[in-house]
């Protein structure tokens, strides 16, 4: 039996789901609790534990998963009529993810707390440089005067990017903020970062950007011509469907070895490496999502990632 826990509309969970049709499966969003499901944790003093779920009039028996696939699940959202909203939502969150973190069978790509531990950046780079990658010169810092001596001694080249999150809210409206260069506007601006750190790196040439997916013992490498336009040539989470190739990579075998023992390093089953090679042939790491798309990959190239992970769901290998 599976799970799979995530948002309506997801279509990366959709096409996976139609992989495993011979398979007892049951999509799950925790928005859907309190208000409209029950989970229960029970342990009735004979050493047991029994967990359920029940919606949609079907109860489903949590520890008979197989597998569950923690894919982008929203929070719980309190019932309209519900008074104190922020603390029973917060009663809830706290009960659904205890539920998760408790259950014994295969999490992909990992239970919630690694999976968090291993999103952040700075984490990454560490295990990275630990395996061997190679890295720009980077700089995490709130000291302006260092952010300065960092941005002459690469002449200029640097570009910034957050240190977690890219979605921000500022005077009610909200925007991403994604790698972009360090602009001779912006040193002017250089002592805000008193205020908040920021990741700040030395700009890496690139002849292409890659995008490694990795499922279970599985990599699907994809390089994505992000130079062949202005809009992408920093990040190419700008680019045009249209205008920026995508196709196949092979990957060299030392880096595959790499990646592979990143995503098992930091403790996950699933992960999509950044990867910059260089006009010169060098493989330059850059970050790893926990939980990156790649349907855009796999439409893009053919690399068959969504029946990969249907796979490794249905093995339901505990961790």
């Amino acid at each position: 039996m599976i799970l799979v826990l995530t948002s309506d509309g997801d279509e990366h969970a959709e096409r996976v789901v139609g992989t495993l049709a011979a398979a007892d499966v049951t999509v799950f969003d925790p928005a859907w609790f309190p208000a409209a499901a029950t989970l229960e944790i029970g342990h009735p003093g004979d050493g047991s534990t029994v967990r359920t779920l029940g919606h949609g009039g079907r109860r489903v028996d949590l520890d008979e998963l197989t597998a569950i696939w923690y894919r982008r699940p929203g929070n719980p959202v309190a019932h309209p009529q519900a008074l104190a909203r922020e603390h029973v939502e917060e009663e809830c969150r706290v009960l659904v993810e205890s539920l998760w973190d408790g259950l014994g069978c295969l999490k992909v790509p990992a239970s919630r707390p690694v999976i968090d531990r291993a999103g952040r950046k700075a984490y990454q780079l560490e295990v990275a440089r630990r395996l061997g990658f190679e890295l720009p010169a980077t700089l995490i810092t709130n000291d302006p005067e260092r952010f300065l001596d960092f941005y002459v001694q690469h002449e200029g080249r640097v570009i910034t990017k957050p240190v977690h999150g890219n979605q921000l809210e500022a005077d009610g409206e909200r925007f991403g903020r994604f790698a972009a260069p360090v602009t001779p506007a912006d040193l002017g601006h250089a002592d805000a970062l008193r205020l908040c750190p920021v990741i700040v790196q030395a700009y890496v040439p690139k002849r292409v950007e890659v995008r490694v997916t990795v499922v279970g013992g599985e990599l699907f490498a994809a390089e994505i011509h992000s130079q062949v336009s202005n809009h992408t040539r920093y990040d190419w989470r700008h680019y045009d469907p249209g205008a920026t190739p995508i196709l196949a990579h092979d990957l060299p075998d030392e880096v595959s070895r790499r990646c592979l023992e990143l995503v098992e390093r930091l403790g996950l089953c699933y992960g999509a490496i950044d990867l910059i090679l260089t006009p010169d042939g060098r493989h330059v790491f850059l970050e790893i999502n926990p939980n990156g798309q790649f349907l855009w990959i796999e439409d893009a190239t053919g690399l068959p990632i969504s029946a990969a992970i249907g796979e490794l769901l249905k093995s339901g290998v505990k961790r």
